[in-house]
């Protein structure tokens, strides 16, 4: 849906950014000192563009993950993906995932619900800025530039169960209260001038610029 916004509404948008320092991560406040989680992923490298199969171009399946140096003592993992570019105030949410086992060490391609794909991990999935309980894959608007999306994993020390379909401000609160350790992982993606490609169509979100993606 995005990709076939017209070229001079990216223009328009092109500095108006969340930005990377309101991403949980960098916002969280984690001591410094406190174990470093090591996030990468077999489909892309830090900072290198994400594969069309992932995003709204392709199948638009959540990418394969993998996460290490986690610290033994935690009870369960939290996966936060985020768009730091998105022209909103906080970067939008593609993904929340909770209650991961920390011995698992990463999570399979698709193993997150998506568009025509019922996901194939069995997760305790939270909402994304859509307001789905899915994988939400990367679709920025022609022209807006290069978007920075972040792979956030947290530890967390046991406390309160989180609710069915948690959203960011809940998962937030947990990750304030009980967070001992995290890792990031960032993959871009990016629609050129006249780029129009076939992708997932996706509602806007309420209170979000059509432009959010």
């Amino acid at each position: 849906m995005l990709e076939k916004l017209p070229d001079a509404i990216g223009h328009a948008l092109h500095d108006v950014r969340a930005g990377l320092d309101h991403l949980v991560f960098n916002t969280l406040g984690l001591r410094s000192g406190l174990a470093a989680i090591e996030v990468s992923s077999l489909a892309f490298v830090d900072h290198a563009p994400i594969p069309d199969r992932y995003t709204a171009d392709g199948i638009g399946h959540s990418p394969p993950l993998q996460w290490s140096q986690v610290p033994a003592d935690v009870a369960s993992l939290v996966l936060l993906v985020e768009d730091a570019d998105s022209p909103t105030p906080n970067p939008l949410v593609h993904a929340i995932v909770v209650d991961l086992p920390p011995q698992d060490g990463g999570m399979a391609e698709g193993a997150l619900a998506s568009a025509d794909h019922d996901g194939t991990g069995g997760l305790h999935t939270g909402r994304n800025s859509y307001l789905q309980s899915a994988w939400l894959p990367p679709d920025p608007p022609p022209g807006h530039g290069v978007h920075r999306y972040a792979f956030q994993v947290f530890a967390l020390k046991a406390g309160d169960a989180f609710s069915d379909t948690p959203g960011r401000d809940e998962v937030v609160d947990a990750l304030r209260a009980r967070a001992v350790a995290s890792g990031l992982l960032i993959g871009t993606c990016e629609r050129p001038d006249g780029s129009v490609k076939l992708g997932k169509t996706q509602a806007v979100p309420a209170g979000l610029t059509p432009a959010a993606g």
